[in-house]
């Protein structure tokens, strides 16, 4: 496996995991105002399992 794939799936799972705390916060705070971080989530989601 590359280092440098590794550390980029790294990024992104890491990066998913801050979007998705962020939005349940927000979904808890400003429900009207969640879904600005939702293409966030899922756009670290896809690209930490490689789909994208």
């Amino acid at each position: 496996m590359n280092v440098e794939a590794t550390n980029s799936t790294l990024k992104d799972w890491i990066l998913f995991a801050v979007s998705t705390i962020v939005m349940i916060w927000m979904l808890v705070a400003m429900p009207q105002w969640f879904w600005l971080v939702l293409p966030f989530s899922c756009t670290y989601l896809v690209k930490a399992l490689r789909m994208m």
